[in-house]
Parts: structure tokens; sequence; C-alpha cells
């Protein structure tokens, strides 16, 4: 997880919202991302779909039987699907997103039947730390007055 962080830590020095993912196979990691969708101008450019790209081309495939991706915030549902479609077997997150997770909102148990795959999940994942990165984040993009003013993807 802290290979995550460091990933959300680049996310952070670039201005995007800190989001950081790892995925490994073997003990190894195989792909990582951040969260880039200013700097690729890409809405689908979070952590766990750019993690997801490294290692597809890693293992020359778009099946990641057996990987495990370690992530610093609960994935939306496009980032779940994803993971699923890869076949990604584990899932470790640190903070929860009551706004946006696949488990807070519970849109998981709208959908946990469609799917021909199942992930195992684990929350809590040195959660205060991802927890306090955000809140870090976005305590000093509003003091900046840059998510009133022009919002994050306006600068």
């Amino acid at each position: 997880m802290e290979k995550a962080f460091e990933q959300a830590g680049l996310a952070y020095r670039e201005g995007e919202v800190p989001i950081g993912a790892v995925i490994v196979l073997n003990n190894e990691i195989i792909g990582s991302g951040y969260n880039s969708v200013i700097k690729h101008c890409d809405p689908t450019a979070h952590a766990e779909i750019i993690a997801l790209r490294e290692a597809g081309k890693a293992v020359k495939n778009y099946r990641l039987l057996d990987t495990a991706i370690y992530v610093t915030l609960e994935p939306c549902f496009m980032c779940y699907a994803a993971l699923v479609h890869a076949r990604v077997k584990n899932l470790y997150f640190g903070a929860s997103d009551p706004k946006g997770g696949i488990y807070s909102t519970g849109k998981f148990e709208l959908i946990k039947n469609i799917f021909n795959h199942t992930i195992e999940a684990k929350s809590g994942i040195i959660g205060d730390k991802a927890s306090r990165l955000l809140q870090d984040f976005f305590q000093a993009r509003r003091g900046a007055g840059a998510v009133e003013r022009d919002g994050l993807e306006n600068r």
C-alpha cells in the first residue's frame, strides 16, 4: 500500500486528486498509476485504469489473473467494472468514498450478480492516512480559491 501512496503523492504534486494504485503479481509490482485526468484530458485516467493499462502491457494480456490491486481510495463504479473485466483477484483499498465508492454508495449490492467474476475486497488499509491526504489536498485547493473560482479542471 505504501507504493500506492507514493503514486498518490505524484498526483498531489501535479495538482491532481491524490489517488494512487499498484497492481501486484507474485509479489512484484506489474502496474502502477495515479489520477491524471487533467494531465491527460481523459475522464477515464483514474489511478486504477492507468495501473491496469500498465499491468496489461507488462504481462501482454488484458486478463490479469491472480493479481491484487492496492489503491488509496475505494474504487468508483467505472474502475470496479474494469477490475472485474481484467479478472483481478484481490482489491485492497485505503479510504472509503461515501460519495462515489462502489461499496460505500451501495452500488455493489445492485450489480454484484451481474458480473461473472467476483473480486475479494478488503477496506481500511491505512485508511486514515489516505483520508488525511485527500482532506489536505482539498483544503489547500479551497484555501487557494481554486475549487470555488475555477475548479480543478480549469487551472
